[in-house]
């Protein structure tokens, strides 16, 4: 079988999201062949260069999402009004509003009208050119202009100014940059069997156009929902900006639902925004992600090493992560427990997590003044901040056996990739109720509220007073996690996906004997790996298509080795 993988910011880059996870999915299914159709983030990304790439990579296909030049595209006055009326549909269904959810009635109309714009431009851009400069004209944002100003517009958009329709503008040529991409022919995308978009968004608006195009199936996989991602992110602009754009991510989220064969939500957290955005149940199947067990072994079958006075918090520094309503917690803690510490390991995120990381450190210095046994002894504070690296914790398994009990204190978060870790640890937890937390932990450890440090400290206090409780819910959660979130149960995933898919998916093209007539069978599923697979005599064309497609036999393009795909 041959799988176009989808990325956006991640793979085959040595740095971005989803980026072990790919990597992982496309080395364990070795059976199957692999393009990757990566969109990049930033020059900084691509000049970084790729991790090394398994055989059963053919090909690699690059475009960046972070720039675009002008193509000198100019429209004759045909395509140029074929442009405003698509455009100004689109612009038109962004200021009616996303009020009501996609699942209901009323806005199925509207989807269409989505729909119908989306594609309209994606034409455009294959009969005429790249969109690039149509996008970017003066034309686009009028017509995003008059949309604002027509009748039963939302009263936010009604309120935009010169500056937020330039803004908007700006974001949707944008997020619509996919649309001038040439993949979408037989030679591309079109000879693939299915499209795997490792997200939402961005990453699977390509996955779109090859169905729309060539009639390729498509599965999407979110372990992060982007629309989420653009409400918790798009907090600065007017609100005219945040309307009109969430209004684009809520419909093309939608449209991509709509169209895939299978979303794959990593969670039930997922899952329910998936719901609320318009994916049928039907089409919904949880696949947990992938995490190696192998390097947490040895540490998650010698429970007894663990420092029995120790909470451990591991992560990333940032706001979501809470480190203060942890610091107060600890506080009542070493009330009732004087001989506990706290290790806090952790790098800090951005410039934002620096700043955090040093209030947190004050906070600290603050609660706990350094503290010594004697009047000639040197004082330590009980709360630690470390990185994994350091001559104590070579990796991370090492923080994690450094403490009986590990604690996750956010208030926002995905999937926990922290607390599965540290249940393939065998360590008994304590977590806030946020994400897929309560999913995850399955009742194997404590969940207590966010943002309250009392119902922290008192389960922290419970789990270090009772080692033979600390003790069952770390095999627990041990047994859990092995069953759960190992690479291998999400490799078998998909791959029992992907044949599923593939079987129920109708042949895409017909192929004919010299007179014209249909040969049936004649074009088996191993018609796309490269080789003579069909008779010399029979022509091709796309199932209902017009007789002048009619051509020679369609067959993959032959392999390009990943190093020469850049």
């Amino acid at each position: 079988m041959r799988i176009g993988l989808l990325t956006e910011g991640g793979y085959p880059y040595l740095s971005g999201d989803a980026r072990l996870w790919c990597d992982r999915l496309v080395r364990g299914l070795e059976q199957h062949e692999f393009d990757i159709y990566a969109l990049s983030r930033s020059e900084r990304q691509e000049g970084e260069g790729w991790i090394p790439l398994p055989p059963q990579v053919s090909r690699v296909r690059t475009a960046p999402l972070w720039t675009a030049e002008d193509d000198g595209v100019v429209y004759g006055r045909r395509a140029r009004r074929r442009f405003a009326e698509c455009y100004g549909d689109l612009a038109a269904v962004l200021c009616a509003g996303s009020g009501a959810t996609p699942s209901d009635e009323a806005s199925v109309p509207e989807a269409d009208r989505f729909a119908s714009a989306l594609y309209g431009l994606a034409e455009l851009a294959r009969d005429e050119g790249g969109l690039v400069g149509a996008l970017r004209s003066e034309t686009a944002v009028r017509a995003l202009e008059r949309a604002c100003r027509a009748p039963g517009a939302l009263r936010t958009a009604r309120e935009a100014r010169v500056p937020d329709l330039l803004t908007v503008a700006a974001q949707l040529e944008r997020a619509l940059r996919p649309l001038s991409l040439d993949w979408y022919e037989d030679a591309g995308l079109g000879s693939v069997d299915l499209c795997h978009a490792a997200s939402g968004g961005f990453a699977a608006l390509p996955g779109l156009l090859a169905h729309h195009f060539c009639g390729v199936p498509l599965l999407v996989t979110e372990y992060g929902v982007r629309l989420r991602t653009h409400y918790l992110t798009a907090t600065e602009a007017s609100p005219a900006v945040r309307a009109l754009l969430t209004a684009f991510h809520g419909r093309l989220a939608a449209e991509i639902y709509d169209r895939a064969a299978i979303v794959t939500p990593g969670n039930a957290h997922a899952r329910r925004w998936q719901e609320r955005c318009g994916a049928g149940r039907e089409k919904l199947r949880t696949v947990y992600p992938g995490m190696e067990a192998a390097h947490f072994a040895e540490v998650g079958e010698s429970p007894e090493c663990a420092d029995p006075h120790a909470l451990v918090w591991v992560g990333r520094v940032e706001p979501a992560k809470d480190l203060v309503s942890l610091l107060h917690a600890f506080a009542e803690v070493r009330k009732a427990e004087p001989k506990t510490r706290l290790r806090i390991v952790g790098a800090p995120s951005g410039p934002e997590g620096a700043a955090y990381l040093g209030h947190c450190k004050a906070l600290a210095a603050q609660l706990f003044p350094d503290e010594a046994e004697g009047p000639h002894a040197v004082g330590e504070n009980p709360v630690s901040f470390e990185e994994v690296g350091g001559p104590e914790l070579l990796t991370l398994a090492d923080a994690y056996a450094a403490g009986a009990v590990t604690v996750l204190s956010s208030v926002v978060e995905g999937f926990p990739i922290s607390l599965v870790e540290a249940m393939f640890c065998g360590r008994a937890t304590v977590s806030t109720d946020v994400g897929a937390v309560v999913e995850v932990i399955g009742g194997t450890g404590l969940v207590v509220p966010p943002r309250n440090p009392r119902a922290l400290a008192e389960s922290c206090v419970a789990l270090l007073r009772d080692p033979e409780r600390r003790t069952r819910l770390g095999a627990a959660a041990r047994a859990r996690a092995l069953e759960l979130f190992t690479v291998e149960q999400n490799i078998a995933a998909f791959h029992s996906l992907y044949l599923e898919i593939v079987s129920r998916t109708p042949v895409r093209r017909v192929a004919l004997d010299e007179t014209g007539a249909p040969l049936p069978f004649a074009t088996p599923a191993e018609a796309h790996v490269p080789g003579r697979w069909t008779g010399g005599s029979a022509r091709v064309v796309a199932r209902g298509g017009p007789g002048w497609a009619a051509g020679p036999p369609v067959r993959a393009t032959a392999p390009v080795p990943a190093r020469e795909g850049a």
